[in-house]
């Protein structure tokens, strides 16, 4: 497994110039091909797994969805892999694949011995993976109980042993649509133009318009919607403020005899 990093944003960002979803994957297809030696590219099965940014989009506009989906897959076949499709992650693959990630680069799932073979490493534990991302954010982990909501459940069998996991992906709390609440909770009616964040340090200015803030279906817009208009949020760096602020966005109740994350989702007691 070798990562690349892909400069600029997520795939979901090009809604409205899909071309350029298919463009912004070719540098790391091209790192793939000095890779991968040059007689088993055509047997190299490719996949793409879209995460919660195109589930987001595809809410919103299934139509610019299905387009960014047919660049992307265009630009992957245009190299000698054998593409497999290209289609929008489960929360609980998105979750699974990044714990399956963070435990075989650890080498908790399977190590080259000094023996020379692939072996499960003893005595090791596997690790819990949280995964935060732009629009959602994961906790995976193998709690060592039995899972009592079917739904966060999920079984793989790797390198010859079984793991049961728990995994839940909270959709609209990643790192972007999350700090976009942020902004709208904050926005008080009386004073619509001006927002004033404690969490973005004093003296620091930004515009943002109406439009930008409440175009995703993370953030309720206000009931009567207003034209278009521009914000101007202005930093005043209090951090008790800004904590308070930033809690409002979670329920942290858990109903009667169960354990849960926030807002409600089951979680067993989280280990490893």
């Amino acid at each position: 497994i070798t990562g690349c990093p892909l400069a600029g944003p997520g795939i979901s960002s090009y809604a409205d110039d899909p071309a350029g979803a298919g463009t912004s994957l070719k540098p790391c297809l091209d790192k793939a091909m000095e890779i991968v030696p040059a007689e088993q590219q055509r047997e190299t099965p490719t996949y793409l797994g879209a995460t919660a940014g195109m589930r987001l989009l595809r809410e919103q506009n299934s139509t610019k969805a299905e387009q960014v989906f047919a660049e992307v897959a265009k630009a992957i076949g245009e190299y000698p892999v054998d593409f497999r499709g290209a289609r929008i992650l489960t929360g609980n693959e998105e979750g699974s694949f990044s714990w399956i990630t963070v435990n075989y680069l650890l080498e908790t799932l399977v190590k080259f011995s000094f023996a020379e073979k692939w072996e499960h490493p003893r005595e090791t534990e596997v690790l819990g993976a949280l995964d935060l991302g732009g629009a959602s954010t994961q906790i995976t982990f193998q709690p060592g109980v039995t899972i009592e909501d079917k739904n966060t459940s999920v079984f793989f069998r790797l390198y010859g042993t079984n793991y049961s996991l728990y995994t839940h992906s909270y959709l609209c709390y990643g790192q972007t649509q999350a700090l976009k609440r942020l902004l709208a909770a904050l926005r008080q009616v009386p004073q619509p133009l001006r927002i004033s964040h404690p969490c973005y340090p004093k003296g620091y200015q930004e515009n943002i318009t109406t439009a930008d803030l409440y175009d995703s279906p993370c953030v309720h817009a206000p009931s009567t919607p207003s034209p278009a208009q521009v914000l101007t949020v202005t930093g005043t760096g209090d951090p008790a403020a800004c904590s308070t602020a930033i809690q409002k966005l979670f329920n942290f109740t858990c109903g009667a005899n169960r354990t849960c994350g926030f807002n409600g989702v089951y979680q067993p007691p989280v280990r490893g």
